[in-house]
């Protein structure tokens, strides 16, 4: 089974300016990314970057996988969204082309969705 990635921006924060944040720096992303990595997705990768360019809508993730659709999330605030994360990943994965139907997606997830990017065709 192909590995699927969930990338967590670890520089998020509302209340940290993004220039003021170091490696050592608690942000809304790296609570976030704490809180999905202690749900031990077997299937997921749950991976932290420095920045996915979201900035001003904190907390950012992305869901990627080779050969479906990405998925890039905004404004997750960490404790209210895990569950709903875990949900999306889990329609995400057993989707054979990363498609999830907006209204298949859990909660308010589908009103966080920033992007769907369509799979690269294959070479």
């Amino acid at each position: 089974m192909t590995k699927h990635t969930l990338f967590v921006c670890r520089t998020c924060s509302a209340t940290i300016a993004h220039d003021d944040v170091t490696d050592d720096t608690i942000t809304e992303g790296v609570l976030l990314l704490k809180q999905l990595q202690e749900l031990n997705l077997t299937e997921l990768n749950v991976q932290s970057v420095g920045c996915l360019w979201t900035c001003d809508r904190p907390c950012s993730v992305t869901f990627a996988c080779s050969g479906k659709y990405t998925y890039h999330f905004v404004d997750l605030h960490h404790a209210e969204f895990v569950s709903e994360l875990q949900q999306f990943s889990e329609l995400y994965q057993n989707s054979a082309d990363g498609y999830v139907k907006p209204p298949k997606m859990p909660g308010e997830l589908r009103s966080r969705l920033l992007v769907r990017v369509p799979p690269l065709p294959e070479p």
